[in-house]
């Protein structure tokens, strides 16, 4: 494929290049696919003076006038879609209907928050005083975005930013920054200057805008490690952060299960996106004798699953995105060969180009496998047997992640009395993942983050309460 032009940074409301560029690979070949602009420590200054600039105007832009402005810039990606697709399938790998749900998201999350409002409430109206409380705009928002699903986590940070009153800098990650550039591209075109701004860089650029003094909130999702130095580094100013740190979600199946209507939906949540998805399912209890029965079925499933490049046709799961999330799935998988797992299917990279992995089933895992216990965030799935649900219940909940699981049964209400038992920011009953869009809150527990995404609670997470308390 010919190398995509580079796009520009958008820094109040200007195209900018930079003096150096980043190299982004295509996985489905491992060659180039484009670059991207390196964003300097100059450039940095630029971004943050212009939303100060540009904070009092926003801020003080009528509801009716934002959401105006919001819908057009909805319908302006809109516009690009299939531009915005082909990027996306280019730098992320994955087939062209998950890049075309992800920048529909985009489009999604500008419509919805346009709309939200965040009301006065009323405390008190007496005689003597009346006491209302408003949400207020928070300050300038850096958005550091991970590589996965680009164009969807710019819109859950940009969108509810934006929509409450607030300037953004969004940075993404420098393994797919081209969807998220090029939309920073169009979206310039709508919003004031200053108001939404996107650059990219090497990893060392995150820091940089979070420890600047600019920036009022940073809203990231990642890995652990970084989410705890962004909240290191934040507390220092007492910035506000909300950090969505990945998950090692379990899928708990009693038994009473109906195997072959169970066996597809498990696959599909953990294998969407070749598993590259923050809420997919990444390791499955199921009672001893089903273990056998289960494992059979999603091997079938796996076998029969057509794998390449995301334009091919037919295609239904792409490469691995990098070279080193490759290596991590690969060393997993290879720790629970070496500890006494079955690779019941895959188990080692394929002969082509890319970063193909085929996705693997692991069966007879054990708790205490890195698979296990760590999140592969990639297409391999461990089954491990239980013969009690308490057992279950407390390998479930066991480890330093909270994000998502789900409970299988042909039971609802058993099923959902174990959901109500794991420690989890959301649960599903025979499902996973599904979602009910925009409005549907994307929360987490223990070190799986802080704060929330998306619905009413993620536009409040932009601003600050403020009191007001007027004698009449």
């Amino acid at each position: 494929m010919t190398t995509i032009p580079t796009p520009s940074m958008m820094i109040d409301g200007q195209r900018i290049t930079s003096a150096t560029q980043l190299d982004v690979i295509d996985p489905a070949t491992g060659g180039l696919a484009g670059r991207a602009p390196d964003c300097s420590a100059v450039q940095v200054e630029s971004v943050m003076a212009a939303m100060a600039q540009a904070r009092p105007a926003w801020e003080a832009t009528r509801g009716e006038d934002r959401t105006k402005i919001m819908h057009s810039a909805a319908a302006a990606i809109e516009d690009h879609e299939e531009e915005l697709t082909e990027l996306g399938m280019v730098e992320l790998g994955a087939p062209v209907a998950v890049c075309r749900m992800l920048t529909q998201a985009l489009t999604a999350s500008l419509r919805y928050f346009a709309d939200l409002r965040l009301e006065q409430v009323v405390i008190s109206d007496t005689d003597t005083a009346r006491v209302t409380a408003t949400r207020e705009p928070i300050g300038p928002v850096v958005a550091i975005t991970p590589w996965n699903v680009p164009l969807y986590m710019m819109g859950i940070k940009l969108s509810p930013a934006v929509a409450a009153g607030n300037c953004i800098v969004v940075k993404p990650s420098p393994y797919t920054p081209l969807a998220t550039l090029r939309a920073g591209e169009i979206l310039g075109e709508i919003f004031p200057p200053g108001v939404v701004n996107v650059i990219s860089g090497t990893d060392a650029l995150g820091p940089a805008l979070v420890r600047h003094p600019t920036p009022r909130k940073i809203t990231f999702t990642g890995s652990i490690p970084t989410g705890r130095a962004i909240a290191a580094e934040a507390a220092s100013l007492l910035k506000r952060v909300t950090l969505e740190l990945g998950g090692n979600d379990p899928a708990v199946v009693l038994d009473d299960i109906d195997i072959a209507a169970a066996a597809p939906k498990i696959f599909q949540a953990a294998f969407t996106n070749s598993g590259q998805v923050c809420l997919a399912i990444k390791r499955v209890y199921v009672p001893d004798h089903l273990h056998d029965d289960l494992l059979a079925a999603l091997v079938d499933l796996a076998r029969n699953t057509p794998i390449g490049r995301g334009d091919e046709p037919g295609v239904v799961l792409g490469p691995v995105q990098n070279a080193r999330q490759l290596q991590h799935v690969t060393d997993l998988v290879e720790d629970a060969r070496a500890s006494g797992a079955t690779i019941a299917c895959g188990g080692q990279r394929m002969d082509r180009p890319g970063y193909f992995y085929p996705p693997t089933i692991v069966g007879n895992g054990q708790q205490h496998m890195r698979i296990v216990a760590e999140e592969q965030f990639g297409p391999a799935l461990p089954l491990v047997r239980y013969t009690d649900i308490d057992e279950a219940i407390r390998w479930a909940n066991a480890g330093k992640f909270g994000l998502g699981a789900s409970v299988w049964s042909s039971d609802s209400a058993r099923a959902s009395n174990v959901a109500d038992q794991i420690e989890a920011g959301q649960t599903w009953v025979n499902t996973h993942q599904s979602s009910l869009g925009m409005p549907q809150p994307l929360c987490s527990t223990k070190q799986s983050g802080l704060g929330v995404e998306k619905g009413p609670w993620g536009l409040e997470s932009f601003t600050e309460l403020r009191v007001r308390y007027a004698m009449k």
